[in-house]
Formats: C-alpha cells, structure tokens, sequence
C-alpha cells in the first residue's frame, strides 16, 4: 500500500484519536468519525482530514477502513447499522477492526463483510494511550495472509510490532494473553510496592535496585513511580480491562484453561470499581490495596 490509497477512521477516543493523526503525519488522506462530533472537530484542527456524519459517509471513498471503539456491541453497531460501515463500504476495500473484541465477534465480522464485497482483518492493539501517542503499539492480528500484507504498512504508521498471527479471531485469542499475562504483574507490583512501605524501605530505592534483576517488567519500570504518588491517569482504564478479562475468562470456559490467576485479579479490579476507580487505569490495584488497608 501507498499514501495514494483514502482511508477511514472511525473512533477517536484515547487510542483512536492519536492513531488516526499518525495517519494523517504520514500523508495518508483521511476521513474520521466520532459518535461526539466535538472530538472529531478537534481531530481535524489537530491533524489533516475531513470528517464524516456517519460511518458509512466516512467510508464510502476508502480503500481502507480502520474501527478503534469500545466493544462487541460497538463494533456491531459501527458496521452492521443502517448508517454504518457496511451500508457505505465499496467493494475491494479492507476493514481493519483494532478494537479487543471477542475471537466469536471477529469470526461474525468478516463473514458480514465478505457479503458486502471486503475483506477484514480483526487487529487489536496493545500499548495504551502512551504507545499510540508515541506510535508504539503491538498489533496482533487475524485473517488472511493477502489482505494482512496489504495493510501492515499502514498499521506500521503507529505500531512498532504488527504480526498475523492466524486466522481470524487468533489476533483476539492473542491479545487475551496479553491481558492474562498484564494482570498478574500489575497485582504483583501493587503487593510489592505495598509490602516495601510497610516494611519501612524506601519503595523508590528497592524498585531501582529489583528492576536491575529478574523482577524487571514493562510495568515495574513505567507505572511504579505513578503508583506510590497515587495518580492512575494512564488512559486504558479498569472497566475496558475488566472486559478483557471477561473475554478471557469467558474462553478460558470453552478451552479448558486454568486461570486462577486471572480471576482473582479481575475480582480485585472490580473492588477498585466499587471503590470509585472505573476510570482508573489498571496500575491502580495499588489503590485497592491502601483503601483495604485504611479499613
């Protein structure tokens, strides 16, 4: 692919809004939508584009259509309503889904959009507000080899790692791992950085000394200094984690996997909601903790 071919984004919350602009710095021409018209106004004084009304408006000209929205029923309200993306696609175009959805959900969209003459490819990220600001993200994707080959340039504008890896619904199989994975170092951290105050260290200093050893994660060296300061406003909130994780589980159910783990922790994120944390981003297990402890 070439910045000749028109693109559409449709969703500019946290992740979308910079994705989409990294587009736009690349020379790409793109049309946006955002159910708030406001954000998309503020996407077009920011960056290079033109805006929509509705998707199927966005996408009626794109070669490529690029979904980053909330959820399951997002996604199906985005394409499959009567103003949505499929009611506008043409015929040859792809649709790159970068929403974490449900493997069934992706599964479902790519048979909807061969009926409509376009190809899918299920793509969900991994980064946060931070990597896609920074044009860092991991993309994990589902579909076929072809339609991915097409379009990995264009998902390089704001992704450091794009793979395929499967058919469709694998990319969603892969980000639960992901989340699977992310849980368990979170809550690990938050019980470190608590047992390290109780016992009187300076959290700070044992951090600088564990991360230089096995203890080391992404975690450990981006969130903990934003931890013990109490501020958990880094964008991928706890609700959306806890959706991941209910996919997660939810697969877990069908597969045969063991994920105590896993379980535990999506119960500990739901305490943090019941404690006024929804929005909350996921370092803030530690925030659960200290309010258990205030008790």
């Amino acid at each position: 692919m070439s910045n000749k071919y028109r693109l559409a984004f449709i969703g500019l919350g946290v992740m979308g809004y910079p994705m989409a602009g990294w587009l736009s710095r690349n020379d790409y021409a793109v049309t946006v939508y955002n159910r708030t018209s406001a954000v998309a106004r503020r996407w077009v004084g920011d960056y290079r584009g033109e805006i929509a009304l509705c998707p199927a408006e966005a996408v009626c000209n794109a070669d490529i259509i690029i979904l980053c929205v909330g959820n399951d029923d997002d996604v199906t309200e985005v394409m499959l309503s009567e103003h949505g993306v499929l009611a506008g696609v043409k015929p040859g175009s792809i649709i790159i889904d970068q929403t974490t959805t449900s493997a069934g959900l992706a599964k479902r969209m790519v048979a909807e959009a061969k009926k409509a003459g376009a190809d899918f490819i299920g793509g969900p990220v991994s980064g946060g507000q931070q990597g896609a600001e920074n044009a860092q993200l991991t993309v994990m994707c589902g579909g076929e080899a072809e339609t991915f080959e097409q379009v990995e340039p264009i998902i390089g504008c704001y992704a450091k790692s794009v793979q395929l890896m499967g058919d469709q619904g694998s990319g969603q199989l892969c980000k639960m791992v992901n989340q699977i994975c992310i849980a368990g170092l979170v809550q690990g951290l938050a019980e470190g950085l608590d047992f390290a105050e109780r016992a009187g260290l300076d959290a700070e200093q044992v951090i600088e000394v564990i991360s230089k050893g096995a203890a080391q994660s992404w975690q450990m060296e981006n969130r903990y200094k934003t931890m013990l300061a109490g501020e958990y406003e880094h964008g991928f909130a706890v609700q959306w984690m806890r959706k991941d994780l209910a996919f997660a589980l939810q697969e877990a159910t069908r597969n045969g996997a063991q994920l105590p783990v896993t379980q535990l922790v999506d119960q500990y994120y739901e305490q943090v909601e019941k404690l006024g944390g929804s929005r909350y981003d996921t370092s803030s297990l530690l925030f659960r903790l200290k309010n258990l402890a205030a008790k």
